[in-house]
């Protein structure tokens, strides 16, 4: 074997098909995805080339849509024609950079290749089409916090522009940049190394996540937490960011009450959980008249150690600063 491309793969040196590589990774080899990847560097770059230039935004196109393909390889209608698949996501992915570049409003959102008129939306929906969802996620788990966080907000939430990331966790747009170009760097070594492991279930900690969700926003609601809620958000617990506006430590709880007492109503969306990474994305619906109405979209950033939330930053994705 040898090591060959940007992607950090290593290549058998015999030359299976398309169609054949296709198949064998929609069954969940690894190995066969990042030899897909591989073969088809070279014009997946020459298409974000074409679009965008020499420069960064190019890299970046390539690799996004390498990690599209990663969590939708199981959607290829016609394995012999994978190569064209990959170059409409990086020709989707240069073109959204584009029209985000002219600052054009809600046209940086994840990368969409229509494959089907049924086909999900929800990002937590497309991972977990194929049987290398897991496989993914466990490499997602190896990323140190700050690289995991901005990886999963541009790839897996609904906030993915780069200056919404950047609002989010509080960083100028340059370090959220960097730190996704450096998140994805490791995860190519990552998922070399971990090809042929075992794997946790990653559907699981977002279902329990998603559970927490429901159970937590309707107790707040009722103004009664269940005591297994009430567990993990012991006393130390901190909220950040704009919400705290008064700065030093504060409980989440006297936040979940104001927003409660003005009778503001918020629904679960959309929630992406790693091992100490939560995001539940909401809608936020005020009574008529109110003063100081919730922005209509918001998301709960939670940092959790032993299963504990540490801090929670509630962030509210294009709203006026």
């Amino acid at each position: 074997m040898r090591r060959h491309g940007g992607f950090g793969f290593m290549v058998p040196l015999n030359h299976p098909t398309d169609e054949e590589l296709t198949r064998r990774a929609q069954a969940g080899e690894s190995g066969a995805l990042g030899l897909l990847l591989t073969r088809h560097q070279a014009p997946m770059r020459a298409v974000a080339l074409s679009l965008l230039g020499y420069g960064p935004d190019a890299e970046d196109a390539v690799q996004d849509a390498a990690l599209t393909a990663l969590r939708r390889i199981g959607d290829v209608r016609e394995p012999a024609a994978v190569g064209a698949w990959l170059r409409a996501i990086v020709r989707n992915s240069a073109r959204m950079r584009l029209r985000a570049n002219r600052e054009l409003p809600g046209l940086d959102g994840l990368e969409q290749v229509r494959l089907r008129d049924d086909e999900p939306s929800h990002p937590e929906r497309l991972i977990e089409q194929h049987a290398l969802r897991d496989w993914i996620w466990d490499a997602v788990e190896e990323l140190p916090q700050q690289q995991r966080l901005v990886l999963m907000l541009r790839h897996f939430s609904g906030i993915t522009s780069y200056q919404e990331i950047a609002e989010a966790c509080e960083v100028p747009v340059g370090t959220v940049r960097s730190r996704l170009n450096q998140a994805r760097a490791k995860m190519a070594k990552v998922l070399l190394s971990t090809a042929t492991a075992g794997h946790d279930d990653a559907s699981a900690l977002t279902e329990d996540s998603r559970q927490e969700a429901e159970v937590t926003l309707d107790g707040a609601m009722r103004g009664q937490l269940p005591g297994e809620i009430l567990e993990l958000w012991p006393a130390e617990t901190e909220l950040v960011g704009v919400l705290n506006k008064e700065g030093g430590r504060l409980h989440p709880f006297p936040a979940m009450r104001k927003t409660r007492d003005k009778g503001v109503t918020q629904h679960l969306r959309h929630v992406v959980a790693s091992r100490d990474i939560a995001i539940w994305e909401m809608e936020a619906v005020n009574p008529a008249g109110i003063e100081n109405p919730c922005p209509p979209t918001l998301a709960w950033l939670m940092f959790r150690r032993d299963g504990r939330v540490q801090r929670l930053r509630v962030v509210f994705p294009g709203a006026p600063a």
